[in-house]
């Protein structure tokens, strides 16, 4: 699965955008950067339910922002993205 396919099922799953959790977290003060990993996906598994893999695209854009590294872009792999910036927007607005 895609990086832009994990946040999309995100979405699906929970109604909110990656845009949306990004404000949350904010507002939570989970994207400072002394909060772990651990303490996200705990924050995600109890609120959304969501698990380790989803929980983990979604600690990368906290914490890190949308680009990702362009390893996986262009490829022919399973997690091939289109682009190194990921969509936060939601899946209705994104551009096609």
């Amino acid at each position: 699965m895609s990086f832009q396919a994990y946040l999309d099922t995100i979405e699906k799953k929970t109604g909110l955008t990656p845009r949306q959790f990004l404000e949350i977290a904010h507002e939570r003060g989970l994207d400072a950067p002394t909060v772990r990993a651990g303490e996200i996906l705990a924050w995600l598994h109890e609120d959304y339910d969501l698990g380790r893999g989803h929980g983990m695209a979604l600690v990368h854009v906290i914490q890190k922002g949308p680009v990702i590294s362009t390893k996986h872009v262009g490829t022919d792999g399973v997690h091939r993205d289109e682009s190194d910036v990921l969509w936060l927007d939601g899946i209705a607005s994104k551009p096609q």
